[in-house]
């Protein structure tokens, strides 16, 4: 029996070197596969990455067109709204010139019984009709030409 133990353990020792062996090859297939799907992997990282940067600099790159093309816009908005302003400004404020210098006749004792037009174009405005005394005139002149926006004021009045 001596013999058999023999070939029992030449056959078992033959089966843990082949065993080793194979699990060498496999450990080395092994490593080589995981560093070709690392490098494979690597790979397809660096292009997602020079891709997201293409795409990052195309996007700053819209960005900024949409920008100036926003100021643009911006800047031509606000010249059409002042241009719109003053021209629609002098009306605006010649005709609130007008009603103000009215609401503030209204309220003066002094003028009481007077006829006065008032009319105002430019921020000039102009003072036609009667009124009872010297005293009337100066009080509707200095109430005019007190009032906000009034440039000047010319004086038709006439005492009566």
């Amino acid at each position: 029996m001596s013999f058999s133990r023999c070939l029992i353990a030449s056959m078992l020792a033959c089966v843990v070197f082949a065993g080793s062996a194979c699990t060498d090859q496999a450990v080395d297939d092994t490593k080589k596969a995981t560093g070709s799907a690392f490098d494979a992997t690597k790979k397809g990282a660096d292009k997602a990455i020079d891709a997201t940067r293409e795409a990052g600099d195309k996007t700053k790159e819209i960005a900024g067109k949409t920008a100036d093309k926003t100021r643009e816009i911006v800047s031509e908005v606000a010249e059409k709204s002042k241009q719109a302003a003053s021209a629609t400004g002098e009306v605006v404020t010649d005709g609130w010139i007008t009603t103000k210098v009215k609401a503030k006749f209204a309220d003066e004792k002094l003028l009481e019984g007077s006829t006065i037009h008032v009319d105002t174009s430019n921020q000039v405005t102009m003072l036609t009709g009667t009124v009872p005394s010297r005293a009337a005139k100066e009080r509707a002149v200095d109430i005019a030409g007190g009032t906000e926006h009034v440039k000047r004021v010319v004086d038709h009045l006439v005492v009566e």
